[in-house]
């Protein structure tokens, strides 16, 4: 064909070819046009060589303009962000960081080059020198006067004034290598770090174990090389944080360096915490041993070492306040194991010849703790008190050690005026009623305890720890191991109105609705003394010797058939010890644990005379127990420090725990029965009556052999809980055996209403002056009358020959164990046993049985018993679990 024939291509940039060519043209990518000023072809015919295409039409124009939009999608035409060289633009630039990369398509454009990784880790590498170079340069080594002169730590009392300032001043002198015996080294060296004087100082696997464990947001732990033990001291800041680590990390790696072994021995030893207020190897030996460092043996040097795996844990005088397991028994025998280890560790080690180790054969028992001064009086035990609570509650992991080491502000819940007064009040009935010379018989030894606590936020605002915090060194306001006696029988009333009595005729095991909740008022209980007492089925209640128990009351007085009110009001035993039974003694021990008190201070097992009070708990917790009764059922747990700030930084503010454990009714009859034992004449507690007509609720208590005595008792705004007894807490002997205080005082036998009541009335009394005469709530009725203990209603059925009331008590609906007739009657029962009548001895699973009244049979049967086997108000049976503080191992 010829040329002439050949179609033409249509004229370049839309010129010619009518609108369906403009159109065209104009739906083409802006990289494909040609530009018309040159006459020339789009980019990509002109790489080709080919000429531009012509279009057949619409739909050829359609889809060309598509292939052109869509080409950066599929690596041609215009450009886009993904495509790398595209067919229909120019080649992308390649730049100093290749990333994206420029000549590769789709995912390989996001993966970097192995130059590009290497490069960056080169240079993260090469920062990282950088930086720790700078670090190192710029770290101090630790400086041995400044670790020596740790901060006081300030106590506050509430208002904010200063209480007193201890801690990180006391008992504290640097002494040199030379007068640290080597075998005071080579016991640290042993026992902490073998490899110490071949060492850099740093040991990496211990890093990486803190490391590690910062991570996974568990608990740190500190170098382990002396080294790094010795900065970590020096830094005093102890914070347990990336910043500290590294910062210590640096140090320790120049100290390694730069000082030699023995400097850093030296540092070490001269700021190690050893317990009782000593930093350094010469304080410490004169604390435990009152000799100069230089003149301590190996005995006596591998026990300071073992100090410095933890005081609290390993001073045989124990730290009770601040765990329960810091026992002086139990640190006596990790003491031991530890410090005889140490020793075969040195002999190991051939820093001890076997010949001399031979000779250390009885652990060296240091001395006794001496007390500063300034702790003397009540602050000593405020201190100790404020102390334990802070340790045990703070979240930051913040030890008995830290605090030691001082910097702490430390503002406590302690009224200055209430702490003086209550010291005042015990004091005064001290010296008027007290005299050893005179009496020393019967009061040698006698001991008072004290806690006053605010119902509305559990604030511990004056406790009475004992005479003087520098001589008597048991805090009475904690942990003491005295019963509480009939103090104790608000919670068996709380709980009878709360979970109610059982049905006789059900199992045991019963649901609250099968139970009938109790009234004060309407129910009746017998007061029989030497009552038999029975299983809520009526089934006679026996031990596991198969013996029965007789209920005896204070001065074995029979008031009759009684009800709730006036049997607390006089405080008879035999109707709340039935009504434990009847209600069971698991709702009662869950009713005091809910009131406040804890459950290492109650006993266990269902004996009978758990409802008149053979637990032990504090003072400080029976006054908070009381407190939630006057706080409308609330239990708040008692504390005794607001806010703690180290260096003006706070590292602990007190976050109320406070849930709702009665309801609101059943607290305001607890409180209106406990009125009528103070406000009404004929309680046993009307000698705590407060001036102005105040509104007092309250409860004596005295216990088994005349042992200890109790006054508890609250207004609207304060509770408050007075107790005595007779202990020697200082006795070397170990088996601490309580006293009886018949003649005490010169008073035949101490009740609770006696000088505890005498203590509470004149304490209250200065405690309230100014504050509003408040009333307590009114109650409302509550429960249903229930008659038990062989208490008959006050209509019976005449076809009926016990009750009528399906609540009655099964002691006399369900027939009787196979020893009696069904027939028989409590008192008929009873008048078939000689030994009913002449009062058993008590339970053999306790230390008498004089009080609760006894087991028929029981070993100490007689027919007239002597003044120790009266009670007062509640008197029990049985041993308590020695518990009841607050602080420390579960208590609070």
């Amino acid at each position: 064909m010829s040329e002439h024939r050949r179609k033409q291509p249509p004229p370049q940039g839309g010129q010619g070819g009518g609108r369906a060519a403009a159109r065209r043209a104009a739906q083409r990518p802006a990289g494909r046009r040609a530009d018309p000023s040159r006459g020339v072809p789009t980019a990509s015919h002109a790489e080709s060589g080919d000429p531009e295409p012509s279009y057949g039409g619409r739909a050829e124009a359609r889809r060309a303009a598509q292939r052109g939009r869509g080409g950066g999608r599929r690596g041609g035409g215009g450009p886009g962000p993904s495509s790398g060289r595209a067919r229909g633009g120019p080649p992308r630039k390649k730049r100093i960081i290749d990333y994206p990369r420029h000549d590769k398509d789709g995912w390989q454009r996001w993966t970097p080059s192995w130059k590009l990784v290497t490069g960056l880790f080169i240079g993260f590498m090469g920062s990282l020198l950088a930086a720790a170079t700078i670090a190192y340069s710029l770290v101090e080594e630790p400086k041995m006067s400044l670790a020596a002169t740790a901060q006081n730590n300030v106590y506050l009392w509430d208002d904010g004034s200063q209480m007193v300032a201890t801690g990180g001043e006391t008992n504290r002198q640097i002494v040199g290598i030379e007068q640290i015996p080597a075998a005071m080294q080579n016991a640290v060296i042993s026992a902490e770090n073998k490899t110490f004087r071949e060492d850099s100082g740093v040991d990496p696997m211990g890093i990486g174990r803190a490391v590690f464990n910062m991570a996974k947001g568990g608990q740190t732990q500190g170098g382990s090389t002396i080294t790094q033990q010795f900065v970590k001291n020096a830094m005093l800041n102890q914070e347990q944080t990336y910043t500290r680590k590294v910062k210590e990390l640096f140090i320790s790696i120049k100290v390694g360096a730069d000082m030699e072994k023995p400097q850093i021995m030296e540092g070490y030893l001269n700021t190690s915490y050893y317990g009782r207020g000593a930093y350094g190897i010469q304080a410490a030996a004169r604390t435990y041993y009152g000799k100069d460092s230089k003149e301590l043996n190996p005995s006596e040097c591998a026990f300071l070492a073992t100090l410095l795996k933890g005081a609290t844990y390993y001073d045989p005088n124990g730290n009770p306040s601040i765990d329960a397991n810091a026992t002086e028994k139990n640190n006596t025998e990790r003491a031991t194991k530890r410090w005889s280890w140490i020793l075969d560790e040195m002999v190991k080690d051939k820093h001890l010849p076997e010949a001399e180790r031979a000779k250390y054969k009885e652990f060296p028992m240091p001395d006794k703790p001496k007390k500063d001064a300034q702790l003397g009086g009540q602050i000593g035990y405020l201190v100790d008190l404020a102390k334990a609570y802070f340790i045990n509650n703070n979240d930051r992991g913040i030890t008995a050690d830290d605090l030691a080491k001082g910097g702490y502000e430390i503002k406590t819940t302690f009224n200055k005026k209430k702490v003086n007064a209550l010291n005042k009040a015990v004091t005064d009935v001290y010296k008027k009623n007290i005299d050893p010379e005179k009496r020393p018989k019967t009061d040698t030894h006698v001991q008072f305890g004290g806690a006053s606590v605010e119902p509305e936020s559990g604030k511990i605002v004056a406790i009475y720890g004992g005479q003087d915090a520098t001589k008597h060194f048991t805090n009475n306001a904690d942990q003491t191991g005295a019963q509480v006696g009939s103090t104790f029988k608000p919670y068996v009333l709380a709980a009878a109105m709360r979970d109610g009595v059982r049905d006789p005729k059900l199992g045991p095991n019963q649901s609250l609705e099968q139970r009938t909740p109790v009234s004060p008022d309407k129910s009746r209980y017998s007061s029989k003394n030497k009552l038999k007492i029975k299983e809520y089925n009526g089934e006679i209640w026996t031990n596991e010797e198969g013996k029965e128990w007789l209920q005896r009351n204070d001065g074995d007085e029979s008031y009759g058939d009684i009800d709730l009110r006036e049997a607390m009001k006089v405080s008879a035993n035999s109707p709340f010890v039935q009504l434990g039974m009847d209600v069971g003694i698991p709702q009662v021990r869950e009713a005091a644990v809910d009131a406040g008190l804890l459950e290492d201070s109650l006993p266990s097992g269902d004996n009978p005379s758990f409802s008149i009070g053979i637990s032990d708990p504090s003072a400080i917790r029976m006054a908070a127990s009381y407190a939630t009764f006057a706080d409308n059922g609330t239990q708040r747990e008692p504390y005794s420090v607001e806010e703690v700030k180290e260096r003006g930084v706070t590292v602990f503010k007190h976050k109320e725990k406070a849930e709702n454990k009665f309801d609101a009714d059943i607290a305001h009859n607890v409180t209106d029965v406990l009125k009528s034992v103070v406000m009404e004449k004929g309680g046993t507690g009307t000698s705590a009556q407060l001036p102005d007509g105040r509104e007092v609720a309250g409860k004596t208590g005295t216990t088994d052999g005349n042992k200890s005595a109790w006054f508890v008792g609250y207004t609207p705004q304060l509770s408050t809980a007075i107790d005595m007894y007779r202990l020697d807490d200082n006795a070397e002997n170990k088996n601490r055996e309580f006293l009886e205080m018949f003649g005490t005082g010169g008073q035949d036998k101490i009740h609770g209403a006696s000088f505890p009541a005498d203590i509470w009335q004149d304490y209250m009394t200065v405690a309230m002056k100014g504050k509003d005469l408040l009333k307590f709530p009114e109650p409302e009725p509550i429960g249903e009358a229930v008659y038990g203990g062989g208490s008959k209603s006050e209509e019976p059925s005449p076809s009926e020959s016990v009750t009528e009331s399906p609540s009655e008590s099964a002691s006399e609906s369900a027939p009787e164990s196979p020893s009696t007739t069904p027939s028989e009657t409590a008192s008929e029962t009873c008048d078939q046993w000689n030994g009913c009548e002449d009062g058993g001895a008590g339970d053999p699973g306790g230390p008498g049985g004089e009080d609760p009244g006894g087991v028929i049979g029981g070993p100490g049967t007689s027919s007239s018993p002597p003044p120790s086997t009266g009670d007062a108000e509640g008197g029990n049976n049985g041993g308590g679990n020695n518990g009841g503080g607050i602080f420390g191992g579960g208590r609070g």
